[in-house]
């Protein structure tokens, strides 16, 4: 990342001496954008008027014609590109290049991404082919480093990010943010290990995550310098932490839906204080219903004035997250745009990056980079032999049971008296009662944590997944012990994946060869093996709106109430 504008970090005496004959109207522009409305987002105004570029920057905006190029934008809005506040590439199973060949078209400039997925299963070496993978992409990368890899004590990474590497990445220079803080229990509880993290980021930005914590346990959260947080789930949540100091980012994923509940914070005092982001967007949603764009179009249909859902979506997670130069129509910024046909659909006709159109009509136009993934980002499964008797849950175990709630990935722990058959606990699709397996897939340990899961619905067959936030280990849920260890080989063999069993058939199957997370194919047939997998969850009975997307957050030990790891039934918090 390499920000150009005169307000960011890079400026150049002779390009400046260019900008300032165009802006006094005294030498022609490379380019001007006329007869477009700019949404300032400084006004909170939607203006009439002409945008001159030079050098990729805007000279000026007001009455400007002259120009080696014109872009007539009439019945249009110039907006600034738009910025997602907390989002992370490894959710959309694409490689960084073919994640910004989705987005481009969709009006996205910048995102604010967290690689601890990646890092939880390869490491630092992750980490740099993350980095290298953008590093020419008309697309801003803000890496935050990541905090918390393993998340917590009771999750079996592939990895584990020690201080050293923490502290070297966070002074990349696109960087200089500690990624988000999931681990709040050891925080408050002042564990040496997260105070030399905040040590090394002194001066940086630092990222939150703490679900449900409010009270005095937030003042001491917000206490330790942490500036944001994404997993609000309700008013009240949201403005304790915005009260605490911190930016609201309003989350809108694939699996997680807070929009609709958050929206009612925003108003002409707080506004300032809340962005958007999507933290996890699969790839079929992100080429079908798009990403930012989807999330204005949402919150401007629920009552939201256009220009300020512009701003929450631009110069605010700009400024917040010190993108210099970015996010504002404005002269020195840099000229990357969106054109908006509609402002209340947000239909992006054109997106351009640094004065250049790169997407335009719903297709990416610029060169994008092959899929060029490193030798250590492979093979990355080794699972121990699994049997059914593994799979065997005793009775007492199976009380404690985790309840996932639709459109959240909190969960609630509620306790039950299961079936039992032959002295063991077993599947009751009839009482919506699942099996929920995690298998240790990193070092082949044959760690096995088995439970029960509520709100599944599904009436026959398994669904399993590599993909398990944040260690990755395989995930797996269903109504039949044989299909669920049938699910499970499907992803170990294939070295990643998602895989739909039923009745010893394989329904569907989407191969993640890379670190078991992402796949080495275009975005397109990503996204439709994704929906193909998904579909299939869903005539075995799932009414959730993301099955896999829902399955991957079941082992996650830092959000509430209730879990499965490798390491067996967790309850979180309370």
């Amino acid at each position: 990342m390499k920000l150009i504008g005169a307000t960011g970090s890079e400026f150049d005496i002779a390009r400046w001496q260019r900008r300032l004959p165009v802006a006094q109207k005294r030498a022609p522009a490379d380019l001007v954008i006329a007869n477009g409305r700019i949404a300032n987002v400084f006004s909170g105004e939607l203006i009439d008027a002409n945008v001159a570029i030079v050098d990729g920057l805007i000279a000026g905006i007001g009455d400007y014609h002259d120009a080696t190029e014109t872009i007539d934008a009439s019945g249009m809005v110039v907006a600034p590109s738009f910025v997602d506040a907390h989002i992370h590439i490894e959710p959309t199973h694409l490689w960084p290049t073919e994640f910004a060949r989705a987005v481009l078209p969709h009006g996205t400039g910048a995102i604010v991404s967290d690689a601890h997925e990646i890092a939880n299963v390869a490491g630092m070496p992750a980490l740099e082919a993350f980095r290298s993978a953008v590093a020419d992409l008309p697309l801003h990368v803000r890496w935050t480093i990541p905090s918390c890899v393993p998340a917590s004590p009771f999750e079996s990474p592939g990895f584990a990010l020690g201080l050293d590497v923490t502290a070297a990445a966070l002074h990349w220079p696109e960087s200089g943010v500690l990624g988000e803080m999931m681990n709040f229990p050891g925080l408050l509880a002042g564990d040496e290990t997260i105070g030399t993290k905040l040590l090394a980021s002194a001066g940086m930005v630092r990222d939150g995550h703490a679900p449900g914590v409010t009270g005095d346990a937030l003042q001491a959260y917000a206490g330790s310098g942490i500036t944001s947080d994404h997993e609000s789930t309700t008013p009240e949540e949201a403005l304790a932490k915005l009260r605490a100091g911190m930016l609201v980012v309003i989350r809108e994923g694939s699996s997680e839906h807070n929009l609709h509940e958050l929206l009612p914070i925003v108003n002409d005092r707080t506004f300032h204080r809340c962005a958007f982001g999507t933290d996890d967007r699969d790839c079929h949603e992100l080429l079908v219903n798009g990403h930012l764009d989807a999330t204005l179009r949402m919150a401007i249909a629920a009552g939201l004035d256009p220009v300020r859902a512009i701003t929450m979506a631009t110069w605010i997670p700009a400024r917040h997250w010190r993108l210099h130069g970015i996010g504002a129509v404005a002269p020195g910024y840099e000229a990357n745009l969106v054109l908006i046909d509609d402002l209340e659909q947000m239909s992006i006709a054109a997106t351009l990056f640094q004065g250049v159109i790169v997407a335009g009509g719903g297709e990416c136009i610029t060169p994008i980079p092959p899929i060029n993934a490193p030798e250590a980002l492979w093979h990355t499964v080794n699972v121990a032999p699994l049997m059914l008797r593994d799979l065997r849950l005793s009775p007492e175990s199976a009380r404690d049971v985790v309840e996932a709630v639709p459109g959240q990935i909190v969960t609630r722990h509620v306790r039950v008296e299961p079936t039992v058959r032959d002295g063991v606990a077993v599947a009751d699709p009839a009482r919506d009662l699942l099996k929920l397996v995690c298998v240790e897939r990193h070092h082949a340990t044959g760690r096995v944590g088995v439970g029960l899961i509520k709100g599944f619905g599904l009436q026959r067959g398994a669904i399993a997944s590599t993909i398990a936030h944040d260690a990755h280990n395989i995930m797996a849920t269903g109504a039949d012990d044989t299909d669920i260890l049938a699910a499970v080989a499907i992803g170990a063999e294939s070295q990643g994946g998602l895989a739909v069993v039923a009745d010893g058939e394989v329904k569907a199957h989407l191969p993640l060869p890379i670190v078991g997370l992402l796949s080495d194919q275009p975005a397109a047939e990503v996204a439709a093996g994704y929906d193909a997998v998904e579909a299939a969850a869903r005539t075995l009975g799932s009414a959730l709106s993301s099955p896999f997307g829902t399955l991957a957050f079941m082992g996650l030990s830092v959000i509430p109430e209730a879990r499965v790891t490798d390491r067996g039934f967790l309850r979180v918090g309370g």
